[in-house]
């Protein structure tokens, strides 16, 4: 894997307190998992930054590496994974996302 792209993702991550790695845009999702995860953001209503991979092969592979994780969706809060469109939704069904978020905004 490429270091650049790594470097690129780190410094994303680094640079964004809420980022998802999604297929397509969160105006426009582009699979239904993607959809779903910025739909549980936007019910939390944080502003976040969504990163399409589908612009990026590269990048998509990069990210599945970065983070250990198979699948796209992935979620970062305040630099830490948080996981992909499953574990999103239960937590945030549970209560538990939300307050994540909110403390790393510091709200």
């Amino acid at each position: 894997m490429a270091r650049q792209v790594m470097e690129e993702i780190k410094q994303e991550i680094a640079a964004n307190k809420i980022i998802l790695y999604m297929k397509g845009t969160p105006e426009a999702p582009r699979c239904g998992f993607s959809a779903a995860a910025v739909d549980v953001l936007r019910q939390i209503g944080n502003p976040f930054k969504g990163i399409n991979v589908l612009e990026d092969a590269e990048k998509w592979a990069a990210i599945k590496e970065y983070s250990d994780w198979p699948t796209i969706p992935q979620l970062y809060v305040d630099g830490h994974f948080i996981g992909g469109c499953d574990i999103m939704r239960e937590m945030f069904f549970k209560g538990e996302l939300k307050p994540i978020i909110e403390k790393a905004v510091g709200h």
